[in-house]
């Protein structure tokens, strides 16, 4: 029997049938028997390439030969575009079964939600925060909803598993599960992961049933079309792109929310249709830029990270990446983009506006030649996050047990693994700071948590993420998005214009008591701002840069235009060596570390520099910069006396202000919240491997 066989008679009709498929793809065949035992599971795959089938298919089958009644499955994604768009596929399948999904997010309407209650689906697709507003409701009734569920699903695990949203969704889920009383088959599906054995534990947690991982063969990196171009600028790119590969469909990626607007813009004043997306745009600016692009043919959509998941647009010829994304992940996301149909050949294009993306984005391509994706690395010690969810299981059960409320979570690997004295500390402070009360052993909202988390039933206590203070853009009623309100400060003669949807905008009136910018359409140039910093370049990544700036080779990916111009870089060079770090004293009186370390670990070794030096750092990605000119031997010692250190107690120095990016630290002594950041940006690893290499002195 095959393992299509293997799935229930309605199961394999329909596949045939209804939705006229000669056969499964060879993956989603190889995982049915695995899904059918109710394992644990990690499946990876390429984007698109029917990851959702490949999950939904045997779960259906579980679900008609065992006849599960009322709401046994969850379908949790990152955000509410992916699910509206899976939520027309699962309906499909669902209703060619017999049964039913439907979509809770913070966009559906109360009626649908009070539809959903009176009569649960089989399926109901979701986001973290909104399975915690269920929890949390006094208006749902979460023991009787999901006394039945079996299964969840986690779309694009990536992209939760690396940042506080994986901790918050893990915990959640715990708590469904002890509602639900048994262990529920947790299945996430990626792209892109470079450690799917670690994420498969951290996934399944508690549970006791067996785990798996399915990863498709190697594919060889030949296999795709990649180029590097150098064009210095982004006004040329949109020149690049107006001429290149007429008649296509072309998705091109930029890295800010500005430059696409920039982009966006530029490409309309050289005659292509082009449409703009990312996340401060309005969900109908944004629906509709989408649809229109799936919908036509020689067209362009920039857009930022918002389209790296999943979402459908439709079949695209070219993916056309501007400078370059900082892990070899998003690039093999935004890459899977293309090459689905019959006879085409996956692609990106790399055009580099300035000499740092140009090496970053060759170093980007030797890594991806080599194979490599980065693991995906949950960040260390939540406290915030075990914080949060204390106060949402006292709004869940109405007061809980000052010596219980563990036992809700404790299978999240993470707070397994908090000392207990570090736990009691932190609700000591809690207590003391009034963000809850306590009396004969039961915890309960105090004032201060009323009154920091209280607003709009609690809602922006069920979210682990900050949001920047932004003001809706208005042209008439409609909203057409948000902008940071640094967008309006400082002076500025005349009228101001944003970009926001490629298009510009002048603005007619500012309400900043309801945050609020009224725009009219407008010919003049137009800019607008967000907050907001790139992450760090990681220790491999930089080696690469360095191994790429080292060497006197071409790759034959780069144009003549990247040649031409990776002459120019590498001269400035001349001193590098790839077994060896340098320290190079100018002429002009600058002393810099050449490290090539990634950002965590240089911002570890700067103060400690600094410290043994008597001289200010400052460090980047590849380099730590001394304030003023030192003599080499000083430099010298003092690289030698950390050798002498334990790498571990090397930790960045951390700003008391940056606190207020780490949602949730008001519940956490303030050295407490200090220390978790200062963990969380320690790269150890690469400085071992650092202070192992030997330190060469260059005078230029």
């Amino acid at each position: 029997m095959s393992n299509f066989e293997q799935l229930h008679t309605a199961v394999q009709h329909h596949v045939v049938n209804s939705l006229g498929w000669r056969q499964l793809r060879p993956f989603q065949e190889e995982v049915i028997p695995g899904i059918l035992a109710g394992q644990h599971m990690i499946v990876l795959a390429p984007t698109a390439g029917g990851k959702t089938e490949a999950a939904f298919l045997p779960i259906a089958s579980r679900m008609l030969s065992e006849g599960w009644t009322g709401l046994s499955v969850l379908y949790i994604c990152p955000i509410k575009a992916l699910l509206n768009n899976l939520d027309i596929r699962l309906q499909r399948y669902c209703t060619l079964l017999g049964r039913r999904s439907a979509l809770w997010h913070g966009d559906v309407s109360t009626t649908a939600r009070r539809h959903i209650l009176r009569d649960p689906p089989d399926c109901l697709l979701t986001t973290p925060e909104s399975l915690e507003v269920m929890l949390v409701s006094p208006n749902v009734d979460a023991r009787s909803l999901f006394a039945n569920l079996r299964v969840v699903v986690v779309d694009e695990i990536h992209a939760f598993a690396g940042d506080d949203r994986g901790w918050h969704l893990l915990a959640v889920l715990e708590r469904v599960t002890r509602l639900a009383g048994r262990e529920l088959q947790r299945i996430g599906l990626s792209a892109t992961v470079g450690n799917p054995e670690l994420l498969i534990e951290w996934l399944a947690g508690s549970c006791l049933g067996q785990r798996t991982v399915y990863q498709p063969k190697e594919t060889a990196a030949a296999e795709a079309d990649v180029k590097l171009d150098y064009v210095g600028s982004l006004e040329n790119a949109a020149v690049v792109i107006s001429r290149l590969h007429r008649g296509e469909k072309r998705l091109v990626f930029v890295d800010s929310r500005a430059r696409a607007e920039e982009l966006g813009a530029g490409l309309r004043e050289h005659g292509v249709t082009a449409f703009v997306t990312h996340s401060s745009l309005s969900q109908e600016q944004r629906r509709q830029a989408e649809d229109a692009f799936a919908n036509r043919d020689d067209c362009v959509i920039v857009a930022t990270s918002v389209l790296e998941l999943g979402i459908d647009v439709g079949d695209l010829d070219r993916v056309i990446q501007i400078d370059s994304p900082n892990t070899v992940s998003s690039f093999l996301q935004r890459m899977g983009r293309t090459g689905r149909r019959p006879g085409t050949m996956r692609n990106c294009l790399f055009l580099a506006t300035r000499d740092e993306t140009l090496v970053q984005a060759a170093g980007l391509i030797d890594l991806w030649h080599e194979g490599y994706v980065e693991p995906v690395q949950p960040p260390p010690e939540p406290y915030h996050v075990l914080a949060q969810q204390l106060m949402a299981l006292v709004l869940q059960e109405q007061g809980i047990g000052r010596h219980t409320w563990l036992d809700w979570i404790k299978g999240v690997p993470a707070f397994s693994q908090m000392p207990p004295e570090r736990v009691q500390e932190v609700v000591a402070w809690m207590l003391a700071q009034g963000f809850l009360w306590e009396e004969q052993d039961i915890l309960g909202i105090g004032r201060k948590g009323e009154e920091t988390y209280g607003r709009r039933h609690f809602l922006e206590l069920l979210s682990v993420f900050l949001s920047p203070p932004l003001f809706a853009v208005l042209h008439g009623r409609q909203e057409l998005g948000f902008v940071d309100e640094l967008t309006f400060l400082g002076k500025q003669q005349g009228s101001r214009v944003l970009l926001l949807g490629g298009r510009a905008w002048r603005v007619t009136h500012v309400d900043w008591q309801r945050k609020v910018a009224h725009v009219e359409a407008s010919e003049a140039l137009g800019r607008t701002r967000w907050k907001g910093e790139g992450r760090g370049l990681s220790f491999r990544l930089c080696q690469a840069i360095k191994k790429v700036l080292a060497e006197d080779d071409v790759r034959p990916w780069w144009s003549q235009r990247a040649r031409t111009q990776f002459e120019v870089v590498r001269a400035q060079f001349p001193w590098l060596d790839p077994a060896s770090t340098a320290v190079v004293a100018s002429q002009d009186g600058g002393t810099v570390w050449w490290t090539f370390a990634g950002r965590n670990a240089n911002a570890a070794m700067g103060p400690a520099l600094g410290h043994r030096t008597q001289v200010q750092t400052f460090s980047d990605d590849l380099m730590i910069e001394f304030e003023r000119a030192l003599p080499l031997e000083a430099v010298e010692r003092a690289i030698e006396a950390l050798r002498s250190c334990d790498s571990g107690e090397l930790l960045p120095m951390v700003d008391p202000q940056a606190l207020e990016g780490l949602k949730f630290s008001d519940c956490l002594p303030p050295e407490l919240g200090i220390h978790v950041l200062a963990v969380r940006a320690r790269d150890r690893v690469a400085v071992e491997r650092i202070l192992g290499t030997q330190a060469r002195s260059v005078l230029v």
